[in-house]
């Protein structure tokens, strides 16, 4: 496929590098800061994601709804990871009528797999008492945000899956919590990739379930794997859906 690199950050460049090695053509990657000479432009167009297959947007929460406006005009097809849109979700699904789009928070096929478990198992913790259930995460010097957008994600889950857990708790906490709070709690220092724990806890003995990244490469191929699976699709998709045919066909 030609695919357009909208965002040539690291995660860009891991994407653009295992793109190629999957037989992949990457005639346009764009950036507005990158001075690379492998960057062809630094505006978005809708002649440029007219001439490829599919493009992949890493690039900036501030122009992410713009980009989607733009894609569904153009009628294209494209793997949204960048962040920061997802209070406009409900208006900008309709658009993607003639075009594609598949988005997620996290495009980590590990930390997708984790998600799929964690629908599965969270309700087994319903039908036995005792159990009080709790998530911590750990991040690099550098993570800009606290919570992390995977963390929330996991406590959406889990406040969906929970018949105890009403609001999730992000703050430090100075008092006792609620019974129906689900705490998440955040690190950051070092160089950590990415490590998130859900642990259920009694009495008696307690389960962990850890994801830890070890790199970007999960992430880049997690990416490239949904702009293959978009290639061929209209719509609006959530990377759920992928996963879910790729687990259970």
């Amino acid at each position: 496929m030609n695919i357009a690199m909208v965002g040539y950050g690291k995660m860009g460049k891991i994407i653009v590098q295992r793109g190629i090695e999957r037989g992949h053509n990457f005639p346009v990657i764009i950036d507005v800061q990158d001075s690379s000479p492998e960057v062809t432009s630094r505006t978005l167009s809708e002649d440029i994601v007219k001439g490829v297959d599919v493009c992949i947007d890493f690039s900036h929460p501030t122009v992410a709804l713009e980009h989607l406006h733009l894609y569904a005009t153009a009628g294209a097809r494209v793997v949204m990871g960048t962040t920061g849109w997802y209070e406009a979700l409900h208006t900008v699904a309709p658009l993607f009528e003639e075009g594609a789009c598949i988005w997620s928070g996290n495009f980590s096929l590990g930390v997708n797999l984790l998600f799929s478990m964690l629908r599965k198992v969270a309700p087994m913790v319903n039908r036995i008492d005792g159990y009080d259930t709790f998530v911590h995460e750990y991040h690099h010097n550098q993570k800009a945000d606290s919570p992390s957008g995977t963390a929330m994600m996991i406590g959406d889950i889990l406040l969906d899956s929970l018949q105890a857990k009403h609001t999730i708790v992000t703050d430090a906490l100075q008092r006792p919590i609620e019974n129906h709070e689900l705490h998440i709690s955040s690190t950051r220092g070092g160089y950590v990739p990415g490590t998130h724990t859900i642990t259920f806890d009694s009495v008696a003995d307690s389960i962990e379930i850890t994801h830890r990244a070890r790199s970007r490469e999960g992430f880049a191929h997690g990416a490239l794997l949904a702009a293959e699976w978009i290639s061929s699709r209209s719509g609006f998709f959530t990377i759920d859906q992928m996963m879910s045919e790729i687990l259970y066909t």
